[in-house]
């Protein structure tokens, strides 16, 4: 095939893929904005809103993770062109993810006594404790949010996601503003102001996404008839066989990066920092990434359905050339800027820690030209997991992503970081061989299931 035959998939792609990725990037800057608001409080107050977030996000990727499953099952469906099938896989969906919801709310709330034990100062445990409540409660509507969201993006139906969202992060911002430092006739809350905010938006979100997909006449035959007494327990099965190593390999990947960020405080306070820094920048640029996966994950659900295996293979192709060709765009951004984007992290007047800043800057620099490649790594393993989970094949690529971050990435980032000269440096250069290994793995696999299936078919 000629080089056209793929780009002329690009702009259908981004079509699909340009509401998720905005709406990623509206959450991402919006908990950027929640950390500067917390911590014009102060250390204490934003140390805890971290440490009950570390155990909120963790929790929240197998929630994320489970729901990605109903994406491909409803695009098989709709290239089926079965309501049936679909309206079925729907009301599954929502069903066991409001389950998970509360299960995941239940696991935290039991769990909340562990975060004394993580060598915190006694104040920020109290502080958190709170927080950690009505922050995990908040993991029932988003969960049942998800199963909404991967519903409509099945159907290609992206944009109610996108919309939801921004709505979500608005109400978040302004019930921040007005609780956690007690605005007008409201009381200062503090973090538990943040918390609140949190949980009202995702409320929001939920009932944003009924209400609108209500309206819209496509989606009422799968609304209809929703009662207990249809759930079957060979269609939950199906869903939980592809849900949970999806959730899993989310959770593997989640953990990689939770574990740089504490083998870079191990190394010291201006290596954490900027690793802070360059991860808050590179998780920007991912979110392109992402968008594109989900697109993979909905076109080769279509032509699964369809049993169209070469165009399958062909949409597949022309989406990790995209993702390729975008995450190449970053790499020279972040060479090009790699010392002036940590300055705009630091206070260029403060006399107190300007040699402390001036080392963040330097370190978040040389973290920047490693982030150049892991950006084409990262991009590359998403999006051809997200294709790969359109094609249902799951398990597989749950060990084999296993194998690239833990038995590959974590041992050299371990080693690098801790035991050489290379320092939070060698830390990224285990994320980078881990993400390398995880799109190479990822890669053969969909080559290998693609070709067999236009052989055999």
């Amino acid at each position: 095939m000629t080089l056209s035959n793929y780009t002329k998939e690009f702009k259908y792609n981004m079509q699909l893929a340009y509401p998720i990725i905005l709406g990623m990037i509206g959450h991402t800057v919006v908990s950027i904005v929640d950390n500067v608001m917390v911590g014009k409080l102060g250390p204490t107050e934003l140390a805890a809103v971290s440490l009950g977030n570390s155990f909120v996000f963790i929790a929240m990727s197998l929630g994320i993770g489970f729901s990605t499953a109903i994406t491909p099952l409803i695009a098989e469906a709709d290239g089926k062109k079965s309501i049936e099938e679909g309206r079925s896989v729907f009301h599954h969906g929502l069903y066991l993810c409001t389950i998970l919801g509360i299960v995941l709310f239940a696991l935290i709330y039991f769990c909340k006594p562990l975060i004394a034990y993580m060598g915190q100062s006694d104040e920020v445990v109290t502080m958190a404790k709170p927080y950690l409540d009505i922050v995990g409660f908040s993991l029932i509507p988003l969960i049942v949010f998800q199963a909404y969201k991967q519903f409509a993006d099945g159907l290609s139906e992206t944009k109610y996601s996108m919309w939801a969202t921004i709505l979500g992060n608005v109400v978040n911002v302004v019930i921040n503003y007005f609780l956690i430092y007690g605005i007008w006739i409201f009381p200062k809350m503090g973090i538990v102001g943040a918390a609140i905010g949190t949980i009202a938006s995702r409320f929001v979100m939920l009932g944003f996404m009924h209400y609108m997909m209500n309206l819209k006449t496509k989606f009422h035959p799968y609304f209809k008839g929703f009662t207990l007494k249809e759930i079957k327990k060979e269609i939950n099965i199906k869903i939980i066989r592809l849900g949970t190593p999806s959730a899993m390999q989310m959770l593997f990947e989640v953990v990689l990066f939770t574990a740089g960020i504490w083998l870079c405080g191990i190394i010291g306070v201006t290596s954490q920092a900027a690793n802070q820094v360059a991860l808050s920048i590179a998780s920007l640029t991912f979110m392109f990434a992402m968008g594109l996966s989900v697109a993979a994950m909905i076109r080769v659900g279509n032509q699964k359905g369809k049993s169209d295996f070469i165009t399958l293979r062909r949409v597949a192709l022309s989406i990790f050339l995209l993702a390729i060709l975008l995450e190449i765009v970053f790499a020279l951004l972040f060479v090009v800027f790699h010392e002036v984007i940590p300055t705009l992290f630091i206070k260029n007047n403060d006399v107190i820690n300007m040699v402390a800043n001036m080392e963040v800057v330097t370190i978040a620099a040389n973290l920047l030209l490693v982030a150049a490649v892991f950006q084409i790594s990262d991009g590359i393993q998403v999006v051809v997991l997200g294709a790969l989970r359109g094609l249902q094949d799951v398990k597989v690529p749950m060990y084999m992503t296993f194998v690239a971050y833990w038995l590959i990435g974590f041992p050299i980032s371990y080693y690098l970081g801790l035991y050489t000269e290379l320092k939070a440096v060698g830390v990224w250069i285990g994320l980078l061989a881990g993400l390398s290994a995880a799109a190479l793995f990822l890669y053969l696999r969909f080559n290998y299931l693609t070709k067999r299936l236009i052989t055999n078919h």
